[in-house]
Formats: structure tokens, C-alpha cells, sequence
């Protein structure tokens, strides 16, 4: 399945996934700029990403800690979601998500 990334300076990334895979390893794979320092433990906000406005409704809803740590998210929208807390499945072939101008990934 196909998922597309554009990043803040509005270039598309396409990459391919397979069901299981989790959004935050799928865009490091592709060295996008999300550095995810606490390895999907929802202790930090650094793999923020904006969901397109038409696939956001169609993802399980976040818990109540994904929206705390939205909170501390730079940049965040209403349809603001952490990509380690993304699991891909079949149906999010196609998905569509930004990565906001203030991520940085201070691994690189």
C-alpha cells in the first residue's frame, strides 16, 4: 500500500507499506525529519504530523495521552496525530500526512 508524506517545503514522498507497519518507522525509513525520541512511548511530540483533513476522521480516535502530548506539539491542528501511534492497515491505503515546518530531527 502507498502512503504519502509531503514535507514543509511541500515535496511529496511516497512510500510503500505493508499492514502492521507504524507510520513513525515508515517516514524514518524514508528519512523524513521525524526523530521520535521516545521510540513510540508517547512520552515526547517530536513525530507530530498533520493528517489530511479527508483521512483524519477515518483514523481510530487518539487516547486521552496522544492528545497530551499533542498538546506540547509545535505547530499543532485539529487533525494533528503522533505517527508512532499510527498502525497501518489496508484501509489507510493512500493515507496522506504533512510533516509540520517545525519538526527537526536532531539525530541527523
Amino acid at each position: 500500500m502507498k502512503i504519502r508524506f509531503t514535507t514543509a517545503r511541500g515535496e511529496e514522498v511516497e512510500a510503500d507499506a505493508a499492514p502492521g507497519d507504524n507510520l513513525l518507522r515508515l517516514a524514518q525509513a524514508v528519512g523524513l525529519p521525524l526523530e521520535g525520541t521516545c521510540e513510540g512511548q508517547m512520552a515526547c511530540s517530536t513525530c507530530h504530523v498533520i493528517v489530511a483533513a479527508d483521512w483524519f476522521e477515518r483514523l481510530p480516535p487518539a487516547t486521552d495521552e496522544e492528545e497530551d502530548m499533542l498538546d506540547l506539539a509545535a505547530g499543532a491542528r485539529r487533525t494533528s496525530r503522533l505517527a508512532c501511534q499510527i498502525v497501518l492497515g489496508e484501509e489507510l491505503d493512500g493515507l496522506s500526512v504533512t510533516i509540520p515546518a517545525e519538526a527537526h530531527d536532531m539525530r541527523r
